[in-house]
């Protein structure tokens, strides 16, 4: 899907505090019409204060923003209208049925009378939610309830969503179907933005905007941060992950080791040249492996890389 030249939202170093905790800090961002963004980090990152912010259901401390054409400090009740928003907590109403959450909202927006049958048939079948519809909510599966919420805040068409986290706690299944639903969703147009903690739907993303200590610290495709990693990697799965590491300190040019369960995956200047060495380290301390391979890196190697060279 290709995007707008049209900035939908704009930010200008948006800050907000919580008393003397400053959540989000000097956030400049420009998102087109169309785009499927991605905001990734760990909790306390600054992800759902920047969506409620956007949402219109924050005011800015500091800084100026616009979403839809409307400024987020004197027209955020204009910008509601426009956006789909969905919270991280449950956030439908747990006694009324499927169909019931549909009309409830469709009434909060105004969505016409003589359209609403018509739109609900269509996300009930999009969220694959048709043979539910007289099921209470309460009764659904966490993944139902969260393509519930979606199809909600799709009830009065947004030309905006904001997702904070909406796949948090669901099984691996419905967390790919609610995906599948997204994608579709930036095909027709769309402008989504998304808040996430997994790594591999960043992958998803047109661009990813990576927070950390509320503060952007890289923004891009996903393509173009895991390609401006510093070095390349090298994963090791090795028979016994014990003493891996102390056989790894005499290796010249390791920059950094990251174990992803018995894996680790070894960032290097010269991968060609230095997964020979690293095969020697580990002989030489008597430790065999299943695997050994260049690989390339992950956005999650990315991401904790780009950290520990804030922490430094």
């Amino acid at each position: 899907m290709e995007t707008s030249d049209r900035e939908i939202i704009s930010l200008e170093n948006l800050t907000r505090r919580y008393k003397e905790v400053e959540a989000v800090s000097g956030l400049t961002l420009s998102i087109p019409a169309g785009e499927l963004f991605g905001l990734v980090g760990p909790d306390g990152a600054g992800k759902t204060t920047t969506l409620r912010t956007l949402a219109g259901l924050l005011r800015l401390s500091e800084g100026d923003g616009w979403v839809s054409g409307y400024n987020l400090r004197t027209e955020y009740e204009q910008v509601k209208p426009h956006i789909g928003y969905m919270a991280q907590q449950f956030s439908l109403y747990a006694e009324l049925t499927v169909v019931e959450n549909l009309l409830f909202f469709a009434d909060i927006f105004d969505v016409p009378p003589a359209e609403l049958s018509g739109r609900m048939d269509k996300l009930l079948d999009f969220a694959n939610l048709t043979n539910f519809r007289s099921r209470r909510a309460d009764k659904l599966s966490g993944g139902m309830q969260k393509k519930l919420a979606l199809a909600c805040c799709l009830i009065h068409e947004p030309e905006i969503l904001l997702l904070d986290e909406p796949t948090t706690g669901v099984d691996p299944i419905s967390r790919r179907e609610f995906w599948n639903i997204l994608g579709d969703l930036h095909a027709d147009g769309t402008t989504i933005v998304v808040s996430t903690p997994y790594m591999d739907e960043a992958d998803r993303c047109s661009t990813v905007g990576l927070m950390y200590e509320g503060r952007m610290i890289q923004c891009a495709s996903p393509q173009e941060i895991k390609a401006n990693m510093a070095g390349e990697m090298i994963v090791l799965l090795p028979e016994d992950w014990r003493g891996v590491e102390a056989a790894l300190q005499d290796v010249p040019g390791i920059l950094e080791v990251q174990t992803y369960g018995e894996a680790f995956h070894i960032l290097v200047k010269d991968a060609k040249k230095q997964i020979k060495q690293i095969q020697r380290a580990v002989k030489k301390a008597g430790i065999g492996y299943k695997d050994i391979r260049i690989a390339a890196p992950r956005m999650e190697e990315a991401f904790v890389s780009l950290v520990r060279k804030l922490e430094q």
